[in-house]
Protein backbone atom coordinates (compact mmCIF):
# COMPACT_ATOMS: atom_id res chain seq x y z
CA UNK A 1 0.00 0.00 0.00
CA UNK A 2 2.98 2.33 1.05
CA UNK A 3 4.59 1.48 -2.64
CA UNK A 4 1.32 3.09 -4.25
CA UNK A 5 0.54 5.94 -2.48
CA UNK A 6 4.53 6.50 -2.89
CA UNK A 7 3.77 6.26 -6.92
CA UNK A 8 0.96 8.82 -6.97
CA UNK A 9 2.65 11.20 -5.36
CA UNK A 10 5.48 10.84 -7.41
CA UNK A 11 3.15 11.13 -10.28
CA UNK A 12 1.28 13.98 -8.87
CA UNK A 13 4.45 15.72 -8.29
CA UNK A 14 5.50 15.54 -11.72
CA UNK A 15 2.78 16.33 -13.65
CA UNK A 16 2.82 19.48 -11.58
CA UNK A 17 6.67 19.78 -12.38
CA UNK A 18 5.52 19.71 -16.28
CA UNK A 19 2.40 22.28 -16.16
CA UNK A 20 4.34 24.54 -14.14
CA UNK A 21 7.36 24.28 -16.61
CA UNK A 22 5.04 24.52 -19.74
CA UNK A 23 2.88 27.21 -18.50
CA UNK A 24 5.86 29.15 -18.07
CA UNK A 25 7.46 28.52 -21.20
CA UNK A 26 4.23 29.52 -22.91
CA UNK A 27 4.22 33.05 -20.60
CA UNK A 28 7.69 33.79 -21.96
CA UNK A 29 6.59 33.47 -25.20
CA UNK A 30 3.63 35.11 -25.05
CA UNK A 31 5.97 38.19 -23.43
CA UNK A 32 8.37 37.83 -25.63
CA UNK A 33 5.55 38.12 -29.00
CA UNK A 34 4.41 41.45 -26.90
CA UNK A 35 7.30 42.80 -26.69
CA UNK A 36 8.07 42.50 -30.61
CA UNK A 37 5.00 44.98 -31.79
CA UNK A 38 4.90 43.00 -35.39
CA UNK A 39 8.00 41.64 -35.79
CA UNK A 40 6.21 38.36 -37.84
CA UNK A 41 9.17 36.36 -38.89
CA UNK A 42 10.54 36.80 -35.05
CA UNK A 43 6.98 36.45 -33.69
CA UNK A 44 7.08 32.94 -36.12
CA UNK A 45 10.04 31.69 -34.87
CA UNK A 46 9.18 32.51 -31.03
CA UNK A 47 5.95 30.86 -31.04
CA UNK A 48 7.32 27.75 -32.97
CA UNK A 49 10.41 27.58 -29.81
CA UNK A 50 7.86 27.57 -27.32
CA UNK A 51 5.47 24.98 -29.54
CA UNK A 52 8.52 22.63 -29.39
CA UNK A 53 9.52 23.16 -25.90
CA UNK A 54 6.21 22.44 -24.45
CA UNK A 55 5.20 19.11 -26.52
CA UNK A 56 8.72 17.72 -26.05
CA UNK A 57 8.74 18.12 -22.47
CA UNK A 58 5.09 16.58 -21.94
CA UNK A 59 6.13 13.75 -24.25
CA UNK A 60 8.90 13.67 -22.36
CA UNK A 61 7.03 12.92 -19.23
CA UNK A 62 4.36 10.96 -20.97
CA UNK A 63 6.53 8.35 -22.24
CA UNK A 64 8.78 8.04 -19.24
CA UNK A 65 5.66 7.74 -16.91
CA UNK A 66 4.79 4.95 -19.48
CA UNK A 67 7.45 3.19 -19.38
CA UNK A 68 7.68 2.85 -15.93
CA UNK A 69 4.31 1.49 -15.46
CA UNK A 70 5.13 -1.13 -18.30
CA UNK A 71 8.59 -2.14 -16.25
CA UNK A 72 6.54 -2.20 -12.65
CA UNK A 73 3.59 -4.11 -13.88
CA UNK A 74 5.81 -6.36 -15.68
CA UNK A 75 7.92 -6.72 -12.53
CA UNK A 76 4.72 -7.28 -10.47
CA UNK A 77 3.26 -9.70 -12.81
CA UNK A 78 6.55 -12.19 -13.23
CA UNK A 79 6.98 -11.81 -9.31
CA UNK A 80 3.33 -13.35 -8.77
CA UNK A 81 4.17 -16.08 -11.46
CA UNK A 82 7.40 -16.57 -9.27
CA UNK A 83 5.65 -16.92 -6.45
CA UNK A 84 2.63 -19.40 -8.05
CA UNK A 85 5.40 -22.08 -9.46
CA UNK A 86 6.94 -21.90 -6.20
CA UNK A 87 3.39 -22.67 -4.50
CA UNK A 88 2.86 -25.83 -6.97
CA UNK A 89 6.52 -26.97 -6.42
CA UNK A 90 5.49 -26.92 -2.56
CA UNK A 91 2.16 -28.03 -1.91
Amino acid sequence: MQDTELEKTRARYGLLAVIVSNVAIAGVAVFGVWRLDGDKPVMVGVLTAAFTAVSSMTTAYLGIKAVSNTAKSMAARDQAATATAAQQQNP
